[in-house]
């Protein structure tokens, strides 16, 4: 077995074992697409995802792959963002953490909580509690 092939078949082990941590049965559709948004941490529209499968050999549809992200967002494998109301991304970092994206691309990436300071924050409605900041810092070159 070559390097690529240990690679690859290290992920899909990765990927299987994540898939299970989760609740998520096992189907070879389903490690295609959790081996390709979890090899590492990235955000990835669903076009893009069935593109590279696509790219890979695979015959999936698009509604198949819509659905399986669906599945993964629901159990907390992945986070699904939509920044702009364009797109749909889906992050394969469910840790606490914001984002930058590029306003030309639609690009994003990761930034740290380390990294952005909030010094108040509203007080949440009677009954209610805060349970998350989503932030996205929009970005273009200068000039």
């Amino acid at each position: 077995m070559g390097i690529q092939s240990a690679d690859a078949q290290s992920n899909w082990t990765r990927a299987a074992v994540r898939l299970t941590a989760c609740g998520i049965r096992v189907t070879d559709q389903r490690l295609q697409i959790a081996s390709i948004l979890l090899g590492e941490p990235q955000h990835l529209s669903a076009e893009q995802i069935t593109q590279a499968l696509r790219r890979d050999g695979a015959r999936v549809s698009k509604a198949t792959v819509y659905n399986t992200l669906n599945l993964f967002a629901a159990r907390g494998l992945i986070r699904q963002l939509t920044v702009d109301g364009s797109c749909a991304w889906f992050d394969s970092n469910v840790a606490p953490h914001y984002h930058f994206q590029d306003e030309h691309t639609g690009a994003l990436s990761d930034v740290a909580l380390r990294d952005v300071q909030f010094s108040r924050l509203p007080a949440p409605p009677p009954g209610m509690e805060v349970a998350g900041i989503d932030l996205v810092i929009r970005l273009r070159r200068r000039g």
